[in-house]
């Protein structure tokens, strides 16, 4: 017989991947001087926050499909306003790596991202230092030098705007669990962008004004509605196929897929742009920085696991995990770091442990069971 939940899950799961590697091959195409060409990447990101905010308003206030949370000034003011700064700055730094380096490199300088995000949570106080979070964190810092000095094509300039984009996003990781938990406001995906895209969209207006504004002279043919539009759709689409993954699925099941979306994007972004060109010392660099992002994510679903029962047999843990992600499958806890809701700063969960999509880091944690919180990796 066959089990239509499975069918589902495993739908939803390839629904993600297919947006997320097509939003990222779709910037790049529509950035990259040698095929769209338009290199604005303050525009494009305006473009998407922009749509998505006008979206999120409509369902909010027109439609009525959820209703706005209780948002005072000072909670907007503390919380909203900096965490939107954040969001805005990684967005913008992450698409202008576009226009300097490989799609197929940018996937591999991603693998810093929970380097970036457990340095930001010791710094913050969400995350204590562990002496074998640290030797992960070196083994992924050296896969990712090795393929940087594999890279044929290595932009400097590139390659800055992209780990800054990551720590910008790894710091608003964790100011989100800091802020937001602290003050016990809970979003949805649809209130998350009502209240976020909005403040985003107006601190890009200001770089906007200064770096591209003068230089934009685009022409009727090249301002293409239709491209524009499908390009902030996609974004948006992929925004609510994670909030739909993590509602069906575990942290193990959203890590594994988004291994597996990353070496599937780093392939098909050598066949779409042939300029991009894969050598033998970038897959060992990065083979050797995934070893240790595998066995991070491995250590911190150990330490999720870790309160449960040993007398719990195996039929019986799937079934309770199964139970739990049901429960929680229509709850959106932005960065809810232990099963209490309470932040943990013993190690054992914080930002540090985060995972998220490049593509929509705005929607980028849910509480799933017991185990963690997911790592769908941003960059719409």
């Amino acid at each position: 017989m066959i089990n239509k939940t499975l069918i589902f899950t495993y739908l939803y799961l390839l629904v993600y991947i297919l947006l997320s590697s097509g939003v990222i091959l779709y910037n790049k195409w529509v950035l990259s001087p040698k095929y769209f060409n338009f290199p604005f990447p303050i525009t494009l990101t305006m473009i998407h926050m922009g749509f998505s905010g006008a979206v999120a308003f409509f369902l909010v206030r027109v439609f009525k499909v959820v209703a706005p949370v209780k948002m005072t000034f000072e909670i907007y003011a503390t919380c909203v306003i900096p965490i939107s700064a954040f969001f805005a700055s990684s967005l913008w730094f992450g698409n202008t790596a576009y226009l300097h380096i490989s799609v197929a490199f940018i996937q591999m300088l991603k693998a810093l991202m929970p380097v970036a995000t457990f340095i930001m949570a010791v710094m913050c106080g969400t995350d204590k230092p562990r002496c074998d979070v640290f030797l992960n964190m070196v083994l992924v810092s050296v896969g990712v030098v090795i393929s940087s000095y594999g890279e044929i094509h290595f932009n400097v300039v590139g390659t800055v705007y992209q780990v800054t984009g990551i720590f910008a996003e790894a710091l608003r990781l964790v100011l989100t669990q800091v802020l937001l938990q602290k003050k016990g406001l809970t979003l949805n995906p649809i209130t998350s962008l009502y209240y976020i895209a909005p403040c985003s969209f107006m601190f890009l207006f200001v770089p906007w004004c200064l770096l591209e504004k003068p230089h934009i002279q685009v022409s009727e043919d090249q301002f293409n509605f239709w491209i524009f539009f499908s390009n902030a759709l996609c974004a948006l689409a992929l925004n609510f196929s994670i909030f739909l993954v993590i509602g069906r699925t575990g942290a193990v099941t959203i890590r594994v897929a988004g291994v597996l979306k990353d070496w599937i994007l780093i392939a098909l972004s050598t066949v779409i742009f042939p300029e991009s060109t894969i050598t033998g010392l970038n897959i060992i660099g990065y083979a050797i920085a995934l070893c240790g992002v595998v066995m991070y994510n491995y250590i911190k679903v150990k330490d999720g696991r870790a309160p449960q029962q040993p007398s719990e047999s195996l039929p019986e843990r799937i079934t309770k995990d199964w139970k739990l992600e049901k429960k929680s499958s229509d709850i959106f806890l932005p960065n809810d770091t232990s099963d209490n809701g309470k932040g943990s700063s013993g190690g054992n969960g914080g930002a540090s442990d985060l995972n998220f999509d490049e593509e929509a880091p705005l929607l980028s944690t849910s509480r799933l069971s017991h185990i963690g919180r997911s790592q769908l990796m941003r960059d719409s």
